[in-house]
C-alpha cells in the first residue's frame, strides 16, 4: 500500500485522494492568505555578495527578502 502511495506522490498523482470530508474555505479565511503587495526597489549589492545569492539558483531577489524579514524580526 505505502509503494503504491508513493509512487503516486513520485508522479503527482493526487487523484486517488478523497476531499470531501475538508469543508470549503469562507471568504474571511481566503483573505488571510493574501499575500501583501511587493514594492519594485533598486538595490545596488556588492559583487560578491550578488553572486553567492545567485549561486543558490533563480529567485534571488526572495532570498533576498528572506534574509531581511529575518533581520527585521530579530531586530524587534
Amino acid at each position: 500500500m505505502l509503494a503504491q502511495i508513493a509512487k503516486r506522490q513520485a508522479v503527482g498523482d493526487d487523484s486517488g485522494i478523497d476531499y470531501t470530508d475538508i469543508p470549503p474555505l469562507t471568504s474571511e479565511q481566503l483573505a488571510q492568505f493574501r499575500r501583501t503587495p511587493k514594492v519594485l526597489v533598486a538595490a545596488r549589492l556588492d559583487r560578491d555578495i550578488y553572486d553567492w545569492l545567485k549561486k543558490f539558483g533563480d529567485g534571488y531577489s526572495t532570498r533576498i527578502n528572506n534574509i531581511l524579514r529575518a533581520v527585521m524580526s530579530k531586530a524587534q
